[in-house]
C-alpha cells in the first residue's frame, strides 16, 4: 500500500504514511484534510477519513495508530472493531458531508458501492436493502456505483444498512468523489490482472494444445499427451480460480439468496468443463478443453472490462458535476476588520463564513458577493457558454469558476443543502429510477435466466443420446452463449448517455421515464411569465405629458421606487440616470406608490390611483406596440408620464415553437396573465391555441381535459402556481430560475435558461428512444439466432463466450454514440417525432388537438 512502519512501540508515534495515514489510499492532488495525530499533522484521503480519525482521536483511541503494524487491506477494515461496534458512522458530525435531511425522522445518503460487476448486482442490492425495516427507498446508479438511501432514522441505522450491504458480499461506504476515483482505479487495475492471467494462461495452454491438435495416428506418444494435459490443466487452473472468480463469487451471492443472476449460467458452465476436463486428465480417458475454458474466460472478462470503460464514459457528466466543489478554500477570519487568508478544508465550512474566490478558482459553496467584481464561468453547471457577471450582491454557486477578479463571498449553503448537490441528487435519481421499458426488459431477463438453464438440461439429456461425447460441450455453449446481460443493459446505457449529454447542454433530467416520455409527447403546453419571457419587466416606452423632461421623470420613478422587489418598481428603478432621494414613501398595493421628491408630492402607478391625487380625466391613450403595462406619474398639478413597461420574450421562443409545430407538435399558451398580454405574446410567437387568464385550477382542468382526449402532454413551466399542472402532466420541464417547488415538481429543468435547448432536448429524447430500440432489437435477435445454433452444437464455447461478451458490448457501444457530440442547430423534425412513435413499442396513445 506504498507505506512504512517502525516496530510496534506504545511510546512512539505511528510511523510514515506515504498516503491517506487513515485508510493508506492516495491522498488526491489539492486534498487538505489533515488531522493532528500525537502532535503531528497526518494527511487524509477524504472528508470520512477525516472524520473518522477525529473521531479516534477525540475519543482517546490514539492508541489505534500507534499499535497497528500494517495499513488496512481494504477501506472497510480503515474501521476498527471497536469503532464499528460504536457505531460511528451514525453520529451527526460524520454524518453532516454526506447525509441531508429529508423531512422529519427522514434521512437520506450517498453511498458507494464496490463489487458491482453486473445489472444483477444492482437488482440484488436494491431489493436486499427495500427488505429492511425502516428503509423508504434505494436507488443505484449501475453506471457509476451510487447508491442513494432513504430511511427512517427511528427504526433503522446508516451503520445497519452499510452492515447489511456487507452481508450479501460488497462494500458500501459514503460517497466521496476523490475516494470513488481511487476505488475505480483499484478496481481497474484488479480487472487488468485477472485479465493478463487469463491471456497469458490462455496463450500457454494453447502452445500445450496445439501440437495435439495437430498431431497424426501415432506421430504422439500416450506419455507426451499425457504431460500435455497436466500441464494444460496446471496453467488453466490460475485462471479459473483467480480469473474466474468474480463469476463464481457472483454465483454463490446469487444462489445463496435464492435468485438466478447472469452470472450462474457462466459459473454453471466454466466448473462443468473444468470438471470434466480435469476428469478426463486424471483417467485418461475423454476430451480435454482447457484451452477452450482459457479462452472463454478471457473473452469475457475483456468484454466486461471494455464495458467498464464505456460505462465510465457514460457516467462523465455526473461525475464531473460532483467534482466541481475543490477541496479547500480561502477563509477570511476576522473580515471586514482582519483580511488574514486562511486554507481550511470545504466540508469544514459553514453558512455566515466569509471565504476569498481568486481568479482562476471555483466558487466552494453557495452565497453572496460582499467585495469585487468580476466574471463567472457557469458552463459545467448550466450549459451557460458565456461568462456572467457578478458585483456586491449577486448570488454565486458553488462549482462555478470566477475567471477575472477577486472576490470576496459569505458563505450562505454548504455541502447537501447546496444548488450542485441538488442537481447531483436529482441526476442521480433520474439514472437510478427504471422507465417501463427498462422495468419490462429487467422481468423478462429474470426469467430469462431460468428458461436457459431449463433448456440446458433438455439440451444435455438430447445430446447423451446422439452424441455422448460432445453432450457436455454443447450444453456448455447453451450455458454461455445465452446472454440477459444485453436485455438489462439496452435501457440503462442509453439513457445514462443521453441523460449525460443533455445535461451538459443544461437540460438536468430529473426522473428516469422522462426522456421515454418527452419522446411520445403530442401537446406542448407553456406557461407565460417566466418561461417564454424572462418573468422580468423592461421599460418600452416614456410619454411626457407635462413640464418635466423624460430623464426629470425617470428619476423621480425611480426615487419612489428605490427598494422595491417588484418587477415595474425594478425596471423603473434602473432606468434612472441621476438618481433622487424619497421620502415619506407609502406603498398602496394594487394601486401604486405615494412619496416626497425634492419637497413635492408625487404618485405613481395606475391611472386610477394617480388621478385621484390631482382630480384631472386620464389621459387616454393605449399602450404603444411591445409595451403591455402602462404607469402613470403625476403631482398635485396634473399628469406628468406615462411609463409602457412590458415582459422581455426570450430571443429563442419562436424559433422552439416553429420547431415544435414542424415536427407536428401542438403548441399551446396556457397562463394565469391578462388575456390581452398573453394573445399579444401568442401572436409574436406564432402560437394558435391560447387561454390566458387561468387560475391553477384552470391550468389542471385543461391539461386533464386534453388528457382524456388521448393526448400526451409535456408541460413547461415556472413559479409556485405552476407546481400541482407541472405535476399533472405526462412529463413536465421546469425553467432553472424558477422556485425550488417548480424545479421538485418537473421531471426536467431547463438550468440553461435557454428554450433552444428543450428543441435539442426533444430531438434527442426521440434519438435516444430509437437507440434504446436497436438494442432490443439486437438483444433479442442475437438470442434468438445464437441459441438454436448452440443447441445444434455448431456453436463452440470459445465462441459462445465471444457472442456474450461482444453482445453486451455493442449494446453500450451504440449507446454511446448518444453521448457524442450532437448536430447542434439541427431543427427537431417529423422524422425525429416518428423514431419516438415506433420506439414506444405499440404504447402510442391516439393523436388529438387541442
Amino acid at each position: 500500500m506504498g507505506a512504512t512502519y517502525r516496530s510496534p512501540d506504545t511510546s512512539a508515534p505511528a510511523g510514515p504514511v506515504a498516503g491517506c495515514f487513515h485508510c493508506g489510499l492516495a491522498v488526491p492532488a489539492g486534498a487538505h484534510y489533515a488531522v493532528a495525530i500525537d502532535g503531528l499533522s497526518r494527511p487524509m484521503c477524504c472528508p470520512g477519513c477525516q472524520a473518522v480519525a477525529r473521531a479516534i482521536v477525540g475519543g482517546g483511541f490514539s492508541d489505534y495508530y500507534r499499535h497497528r503494524t500494517a495499513l488496512p487491506a481494504s477501506p472497510r477494515e480503515a474501521l476498527p472493531e471497536f469503532l464499528d461496534r460504536l457505531s460511528l458512522y451514525d453520529a451527526p458530525e460524520i454524518q453532516r458531508g454526506f447525509v441531508r435531511d429529508a423531512g422529519e425522522h427522514a434521512r437520506e445518503a450517498s453511498l458507494i458501492l464496490e463489487g458491482i460487476t453486473c445489472a444483477a448486482c444492482v437488482w440484488l442490492n436494491e431489493q436486499h436493502l427495500a427488505r429492511l425495516p425502516g428503509v423508504r427507498s434505494v436507488e443505484v446508479n449501475y453506471t457509476s456505483h451510487r447508491a442513494r438511501v432513504s430511511w427512517d432514522d427511528r427504526a433503522i441505522k446508516l451503520s445497519e444498512i452499510l452492515r447489511a450491504v456487507a452481508a450479501i458480499g460488497y462494500t458500501a461506504h459514503p460517497y466521496d468523489a476523490a475516494r470513488q476515483d481511487e476505488v475505480h482505479r483499484r478496481e481497474r487495475r484488479a480487472a487488468l490482472w485477472q485479465l493478463f492471467v487469463a491471456g497469458f494462461g490462455m496463450m500457454q495452454v494453447m502452445m500445450y494444445a496445439l501440437p495435439v491438435y495437430l498431431a497424426g495416428d501415432g506421430e504422439m506418444s500416450a506419455d507426451i499427451e499425457t504431460l500435455m494435459r497436466w500441464a494444460s490443466l496446471v496453467l488453466t487452473l490460475p485462471v479459473v480460480l483467480y480469473s474466474g472468480a468474480p463469476f463464481f463469487r457472483g454465483a454463490w451471492r446469487d444462489l445463496r439468496f435464492r435468485r438466478l443472476g447472469m452470472d450462474v449460467p457462466v459459473a454453471l458452465g466454466i466448473g462443468l468443463a473444468f470438471v470434466a476436463s480435469c476428469w478426463a486428465t486424471v483417467t485418461g480417458k475423454g476430451e480435454v478443453y482447457f484451452d477452450s475454458i482459457a479462452m472463454f474466460v478471457f473473452l469475457l472478462l475483456t468484454g466486461r472490462f471494455l464495458e467498464m470503460g464505456a460505462r465510465r464514459k457514460a457516467s462523465e457528466a455526473a461525475e464531473q458535476l460532483v467534482k466541481l466543489i475543490p477541496a479547500s478554500a480561502w477563509h477570511l477570519a476576522g473580515y471586514p476588520g482582519s483580511r488574514a487568508e486562511t486554507r481550511v478544508s470545504v466540508s469544514g465550512l459553514a453558512p455566515g463564513d466569509v471565504v476569498l474566490v481568486k481568479p482562476g478558482e471555483t466558487v466552494p459553496a453557495d452565497g453572496r458577493v460582499t467585495e469585487g467584481v468580476s466574471e463567472v464561468d457557469e458552463a459545467l453547471l448550466t450549459g451557460e457558454a458565456r461568462p456572467l457577471d457578478r458585483r456586491p450582491g449577486d448570488a454565486l454557486t458553488g462549482g462555478t469558476l470566477n475567471l477575472a477578479s477577486p472576490l470576496v463571498m459569505r458563505v450562505e449553503k454548504v455541502g447537501q443543502d447546496t444548488v450542485l448537490a441538488a442537481i447531483v441528487r436529482l441526476l442521480d435519481r433520474a439514472l437510478a429510477e427504471k422507465p417501463r421499458i427498462a422495468a419490462a426488459a429487467d422481468r423478462v431477463a429474470g426469467g430469462f435466466v431460468l428458461a436457459v438453464l431449463v433448456v440446458a438440461v433438455a439440451v444435455f439429456a438430447l445430446w447423451l443420446r446422439i452424441d455422448p461425447e460432445r453432450a457436455l460441450w454443447v450444453t456448455v455453449s447453451v450455458l454461455v452463449v445465452t446472454c440477459p446481460c444485453a436485455l438489462s443493459l439496452a435501457t440503462p446505457a442509453a439513457l445514462a448517455a443521453a441523460t449525460g449529454r443533455l445535461t451538459r447542454l443544461g437540460l438536468l433530467t430529473t426522473r428516469g421515464h422522462a426522456l421515454e416520455t418527452l419522446a411520445r409527447a403530442t401537446h406542448f403546453v407553456f406557461d407565460k411569465t417566466g418561461t417564454l419571457t424572462f418573468g422580468r419587466m423592461a421599460l418600452k416606452e416614456v410619454r411626457p405629458l407635462g413640464r418635466l423632461s423624460i430623464p426629470e421623470c425617470n428619476a423621480i420613478a425611480a426615487a419612489l421606487e428605490r427598494g422595491s422587489e417588484h418587477a415595474v418598481g425594478r425596471a423603473l428603478a434602473a432606468a434612472a440616470v441621476t438618481p433622487l432621494d424619497a421620502q415619506e414613501v407609502v406603498n398602496v398595493p394594487g394601486a401604486g406608490i405615494e412619496g416626497m421628491v425634492e419637497g413635492a408630492r408625487y404618485r405613481l402607478g395606475t391611472q386610477e390611483f394617480v388621478g385621484a391625487l390631482h382630480g384631472r380625466p386620464a389621459p387616454g391613450v393605449t399602450p404603444a406596440a411591445g409595451a403591455a403595462t402602462l404607469v402613470a406619474l403625476g403631482d398635485c398639478s396634473g399628469w406628468l408620464t406615462l411609463f409602457g413597461l412590458a415582459d422581455e420574450l426570450r430571443p429563442e421562443g419562436a424559433a422552439l415553437v416553429a420547431g415544435l409545430r414542424n415536427a407536428g407538435k401542438q403548441v399551446i399558451l396556457l397562463s394565469g396573465d391578462g388575456p390581452e398580454a398573453v394573445l399579444r405574446v401568442a401572436r409574436q410567437l406564432g402560437i394558435e391555441t391560447v387561454v390566458g387568464g387561468a387560475t391553477p385550477a384552470r391550468k389542471m382542468e385543461f391539461v386533464k381535459e386534453l388528457q382524456e382526449r388521448g393526448a400526451v402532454v409535456a408541460m413547461v413551466g415556472d413559479g409556485v402556481n405552476d407546481a400541482p399542472v407541472l405535476a399533472k402532466a405526462q412529463v413536465s420541464i421546469a425553467m432553472g430560475e424558477g422556485t425550488q417547488v417548480a424545479q421538485a415538481s418537473a421531471d426536467m429543468v431547463l438550468l440553461s435558461g435557454r428554450l433552444d435547448t428543450l428543441l435539442e432536448g426533444c430531438r434527442h429524447a426521440a434519438r435516444t428512444m430509437a437507440v434504446v430500440r436497436q438494442n432490443f432489437a439486437w438483444a433479442i435477435a442475437y438470442n434468438l439466432v445464437a441459441l438454436p445454433l448452440a443447441v445444434a452444437g455448431l456453436i463452440t464455447p470459445w465462441m459462445a463466450g465471444i457472442g456474450m461478451a461482444g453482445s453486451s458490448l455493442l449494446v453500450v457501444l451504440n449507446a454511446l454514440r448518444l453521448a457524442g457530440a450532437s448536430k447542434e442547430g439541427r431543427a427537431l423534425t417529423a422524422e425525429d417525432a416518428e423514431d419516438a412513435a415506433e420506439s414506444d413499442i405499440g404504447l402510442r396513445p391516439r393523436n388529438s388537438s387541442a
